[in-house]
This record gives structure tokens, sequence and C-alpha cells, in this order.
């Protein structure tokens, strides 16, 4: 009978410990996930919206820089058809309308870019500075100046 109770007892202190166990952690990765979802929120004040362009490093450690070239969709690149009649601006609208995506040339280089739609399709055709984040082929677009 008494080691009955010894077991007994043995099993419900591991099973105590296994709960205590699985709910710290359930907390530790709740508000871990809580605090890391706060980094990623858009800022709202002017000072966000500021023209500056500054490097600085984001959250997955990825370094903001500066491209410079020229604004064109991914059909045309470099080069677009004299045939169509238009300027490189009203064909990369055109083309970028037909869902073709926004790019951007330097020399030999081109890079899809993403986000920044509107003040894209504004410089489009234009020689312009973009800031954002390198992924491969694809910028990710905090901010275009002319």
């Amino acid at each position: 009978m008494m080691r009955t109770f010894k077991v007994g007892f043995w099993l419900k202190m591991l099973g105590l410990a296994s709960a205590i166990a699985c709910a710290s952690g359930i907390f530790i990765a709740s508000v871990g996930a809580g605090a890391r979802a706060g980094i990623n929120e858009p800022e709202s004040s002017p000072q966000a919206q500021s023209s500056v362009v500054r490097s600085e490093v984001v959250p997955s450690d990825v370094v903001q820089q500066i491209y410079e070239g020229i604004i064109t969709d991914t059909h045309c690149g470099a080069k677009h058809s004299a045939a169509v009649g238009k300027t490189a601006a009203d064909c990369t609208r055109v083309c970028v309308h037909s869902g073709e995506r926004f790019a951007l040339v330097d020399g030999d280089k081109m890079y899809v870019l993403e986000g920044k739609a509107a003040a894209l399709k504004h410089a489009a055709g234009a020689r312009v500075k973009i800031a954002g984040t390198l992924t491969g082929d694809t910028i990710s677009v905090t901010s275009v100046h002319d």
C-alpha cells in the first residue's frame, strides 16, 4: 500500500510539472509574438512620412539601400517599342495596367519593384532614386525621389 502511494504521488507531480511547463511555454510564445507584431506597424506621424532618405536596419536585419535608375516595366525593360508611338512613361503605365510590374533599370541590371504604386506610376519613365530593401531581384520600395 505504501509503494502505491509513492508511485501515484510522483505521477501526479510529473503531470503537474508538465502542465506548468506547457503553460509557461505558451505564455512566453504569445508575449514574444505580441512584441514582434508591434515592430512592423507603420508610423503615422509626420516625421515618419518625411522625404529624407536614410539607411536603417529593418527587423529582419536587411539593410535599406538607395538604388538609382529609370522606372520602367518588366515587359519593356530599358527598350520601349517606338512603333507604339508613346513616351517611355506612357508605355510603362500601359504595360503595368495590362498586368506587368514596375521595374528599375540601371545599366544591365533590372529589379522588380514592390510597393508605393502611386509614386512609381507618377515617376514612370523618369530617372529616380529609390530607397528600399533588396531580396533576390525584387526591391521592396519605401520611398521614391526624383
